[in-house]
């Protein structure tokens, strides 16, 4: 199986020293989103765990660990977008500190392990198109050489989203206007080096040398991990989801960042008070098993066909 850590929270930035453990100890519950008084145990052997995939915006902690990997293939989606303190309040400086993460992160791993994400796009009166193409082309030629690949995705309505990014005056962002945002990343982009897919959109941008991005991507891992890969879909993500399937780790309402569009956190009040119930020691990533709690033992096996 692939393990995805994570889409709910930011485990490079914020759980670091628990990750590298729970791959030492090779297990982690992972409490049910719908039910939490479920409790997965899954295995994080290396016999059934067929590659990880890093998302982050904030990989600084675990920089130089990566050997700790050395296991398994692996991957990282780091979010690198132009917004400002404002919209993501909890990340550090992206000229003295992100940038240079990046670039020592491509240097540590390899170009090929490294994608760029640049999402959400969203516009208001601030982040217009006008910023958006100057802001882009300046991370682009900072990251060329860096990576191969910047995935593009535009802000989606989620409730939480709603509430976080009420204060932001969001504007709508049509069909048409997508096309020319992206007509331009595209251009841009590839100046530098670097392709542009799309995450998860229902529209069609192929005239504008747009494919829909696969984010847990079972060929780059076979690419990687120099084996054949037997695995479909992701059921559990929506219809406009290249993804192939993936067992998350993670958990909402435990991520830091303080992003104002995040669709992972009912409220930055909520998420500080679940890292406080963090301990590095235990299987789960906020808080403890407790009596009330049934634990059951997830059924993994591996995917790989073989190695090549």
């Amino acid at each position: 199986m692939i393990i995805s850590a994570s889409r709910r929270t930011d485990i490079p930035a914020c759980y670091g020293e628990w990750f590298f453990r729970r791959l030492r100890e090779e297990y982690v519950l992972v409490r049910n989103p719908m039910n939490p008084r479920q409790i997965s145990r899954v295995s994080l052997s290396p016999e059934v765990v067929d590659g990880i995939v890093l998302w982050t915006k904030n990989p600084v902690p675990i920089l130089g660990r990566f050997s700790e990997l050395a296991r398994y293939p692996y991957y990282v989606q780091f979010t690198l977008t132009s917004y400002g303190p404002e919209v993501e309040r909890g990340l550090p400086s992206k000229n003295k500190i992100l940038i240079p993460a990046f670039q020592k992160l491509s240097r540590e791993i390899g170009v090929e392990r490294v994608i760029w994400r640049y999402d959400p796009v969203f516009l208001n009166e601030r982040y217009t198109p006008a910023y958006h193409y100057r802001y882009f082309e300046v991370l682009a030629r900072k990251l060329e050489g860096c990576t191969k690949r910047c995935t593009v995705s535009f802000l989606d309505w989620y409730r939480k989203t709603k509430r976080n990014a009420r204060g932001l005056a969001i504007a709508e962002i049509g069909l048409e206007q997508q096309r020319e945002l992206l007509g331009h990343f595209v251009e841009t982009a590839g100046r530098y080096g670097i392709t542009v897919d799309i995450c998860a959109e229902a529209g069609d941008f192929e005239a504008v040398g747009v494919l829909p991005a696969h984010c847990i991507n079972g060929k780059l891992l076979e690419q990687i991990g120099n084996y054949r890969l037997k695995i479909g879909k992701d059921k559990n993500q929506r219809p406009e989801c290249g993804c192939v399937s993936a067992i998350d780790i993670g958990a909402y309402d435990t991520c830091t960042n303080g992003c104002v569009y995040c669709y992972a956190n009912e409220n930055a009040g909520q998420a500080r008070c679940n890292r406080e119930k963090h301990d590095p020691a235990s299987p789960l990533l906020s808080g403890q098993v407790t009596e009330l709690d049934k634990v059951t033992e997830r059924k993994m096996k591996s995917l790989a066909e073989g190695r090549m």
